[in-house]
């Protein structure tokens, strides 16, 4: 039996995400929970690239359609939602696999920043911050003191070990479990890339992704979910301010500058093994990693 062992799949818009969390999920006898922060809104289907019926259907999903339009959802909701689910998941012997690409969420999920809630993390952050400067010696010199003990000595195990002795206990009654993360990384050559976000955004308007945004724009101009790539670039559209093509290429761009910004955040903040989903031992060199993982 696997014991508090998940799997993470992150990466740029468009990389092929959803497709390698089924294909785990099916390999591995696994479930997905989204880790994206559109997906978890009932009728937006489209302009988020939620996994289709079909694709449902070959892996079950969680973490979608759960709010509705006029609900807010952060960082601190996804991970109290989603370190539920895992411990059920797990409880079932079944293996979680995060899939999504919102970063600020992963990384809170993984390194376990919400403890204490919404309130506690500016102090958090700059205890983080704080420690994220010292040498691996006073670190380790830090959890030693502490009479903290942790499973391997690497860093980001020996920060949220100090993290969770400070906020967690004291602030909350059921400390997150600490969870063995393998955390894998989706990437592929910029121009491929680009071509690909393009591709998918005639797909999507091909879709119907105009009648979602015109359903935000008429019905729920303010709400979080209206603020979403995808959805906003066609308000000027709707509001007769541009044309549909200026808007479509408004959209292609912003999803093109927002991959450039998921790549930065995962390959600076977090410590991620990436795969090029275009070498010919793609996905074989993901399966064989998750495996020797698991076992």
């Amino acid at each position: 039996m696997m014991k508090n062992k998940v799997l993470v799949i992150v990466g740029p818009t468009a990389v092929g995400k959803t497709l390698l969390g089924i294909q785990l999920a099916k390999k591995m006898n696994g479930e997905i929970i989204s880790g994206d922060s559109q997906q978890v809104y009932r009728g937006l289907d489209i302009g988020t690239a939620k996994a289709t019926r079909d694709e449902q259907r070959l892996a079950r999903h969680h973490l979608i359609d759960i709010r509705d339009l006029t609900e807010n959802f952060s960082a601190h909701d996804f991970v109290v939602a989603a370190n539920q689910k895992i411990a059920q998941l797990l409880k079932e012997e079944k293996v979680p696999i995060i899939v999504g690409g919102t970063g600020l969420y992963i990384q809170a999920l993984v390194e376990g920043y919400h403890l204490g809630g919404q309130e506690n993390h500016e102090a958090m952050m700059e205890l983080r911050e704080h420690l994220s400067v010292l040498t691996d010696e006073e670190l380790f010199a830090k959890i030693k003191k502490n009479g903290l003990r942790i499973p391997e000595m690497n860093r980001r195990r020996a920060i949220r070990a100090l993290e969770l002795e400070k906020f967690g206990a004291s602030k909350e009654k059921n400390v997150a479990p600490v969870y063995d993360f393998c955390l894998i990384g989706l990437n592929a050559d910029r121009s491929v890339l680009y071509q690909r976000i393009n591709q998918r955004v005639d797909c999507m308007i091909n879709a119907g992704v105009l009648n979602e945004a015109r359903h935000l724009f008429e019905d729920y101009p303010e709400v979080q979910a209206a603020k979403g790539i995808g959805y906003k670039e066609f308000f000027p559209y709707f509001a007769g301010e541009m044309g549909l093509e200026e808007a479509v290429e408004l959209v292609k761009r912003n999803s093109r500058r927002y991959a450039k910004r998921q790549l930065t955040w995962f390959k600076n903040r977090m410590a991620i093994e990436f795969f090029d989903v275009f070498e010919e031992n793609y996905p074989e060199n993901v399966f064989e990693k998750v495996a020797d993982f698991l076992n």
